[in-house]
């Protein structure tokens, strides 16, 4: 525990180091050139903005490129109105704010439209660019809130799952090597990793027993030669690199690049002072974590050692 804080100030400020996050996407749709030009001047250094002249062109574009933060539509439009085009985002995307801009008086679709969630706010036309960029930032703010709501509660409500997995395994297992499989699968899930590795320890030996898990199925143990992993059992502490392509010490492994994995955390499993073995959190992309997610897998991980060493006892 003493080395806590110093590891977790260790991966977050590697994680601060790296480039800024990429900007949130929003999509703005008009079938006025002049307009649509307009809107993504006025927003283009706030936000990565996308623009479609219809809502049919629209509704492709969001197929191909998924999810935005903020949907900016006119409401008058050949083929489409705006809350129609609006209503028809709500099922696949909805966790995005929406925002008409109307230069009619179509009363009876904006509040249906308001009314049923589709839009957030509507802004008559012509519309005064401090008052829609306010707007826009508010909707943008919104929208982190509500995604950072949802993955707190995401969180929550793994954590418990995983303790669940933890407590009942361990209760049931018949050997040691029976608990592995099911935590390596509650801890990838908990912590959203596409690939999990639970290797235990004689000394600072890695041995056989393991419990491995992937969500394609398929998961190749190279820790017994990765740096990552010898340090980790070395020193005792979290080590990891959250942007492998960009790391000069590890872009270049073999191992890394078969597997595809662009980010890794591994944590020293210990138990009153003794190491029982590694967890290896792996994903197929780089990625942040948050000092309350550090903690969060640092906790499991304690979890997970009283578990061990319960099994150890159980088990002769």
């Amino acid at each position: 525990m003493d080395n806590l804080n110093m590891d977790i100030e260790q991966v977050r400020s590697q994680a601060s180091n790296r480039e800024r996050p990429t900007k949130l996407k929003i999509l703005v749709v008009d079938d006025e050139p002049d307009n649509l030009d307009l809107l993504y001047r006025t927003f283009r250094r706030d936000f990565n903005v996308l623009k479609a002249d219809s809502g049919v062109n629209a509704l492709q574009l969001l197929e191909e490129e998924g999810e935005v933060a903020v949907i900016i539509s006119d409401q008058r439009m050949p083929e489409m109105k705006g809350t129609e085009f609006l209503s028809r985002t709500l099922p696949q995307f909805p966790d995005t704010v929406r925002i008409i801009l109307t230069g009619f008086t179509d009363i009876e679709d904006l509040v249906e439209a308001i009314n049923s969630g589709q839009v957030f706010k509507y802004i008559t036309k012509p519309w005064d660019s401090g008052e829609l960029k306010d707007v826009v930032q508010r909707a943008a703010a919104t929208y982190d809130l509500l995604k950072q709501r949802t993955e707190e509660l995401r969180r929550a409500n793994a954590q418990m799952d995983l303790l669940t997995v933890l407590v009942e395994v361990t209760q049931a297992a018949s050997s040691l090597e029976a608990t592995l499989a099911p935590i390596a699968k509650a801890c990838s899930k908990t912590f959203n990793a596409d690939g999990c590795i639970v290797q235990l320890l004689e000394g600072e030996t890695l041995v056989g027993t393991q419990g491995v898990y992937s969500e394609t199925g398929m998961i190749e143990n190279w820790l017994s030669q990765d740096v990552l992993a010898k340090a980790a059992i070395a020193t005792g502490q979290i080590q990891s690199s959250l942007n492998i392509p960009k790391d000069p010490n590890l872009s270049s492994l073999a191992y890394y690049q078969a597997a595809g994995v662009q980010a890794h955390l591994i944590i020293p499993i210990v138990y009153r002072q003794k190491m029982l073995g590694v967890l290896s959190l792996q994903w197929q992309k780089p990625c942040i974590l948050r000092t309350d997610e550090l903690k969060l897998i640092h906790l499991s991980v304690e979890l997970l050692a009283i578990a061990l060493s319960s099994s150890y006892t159980a088990n002769g």
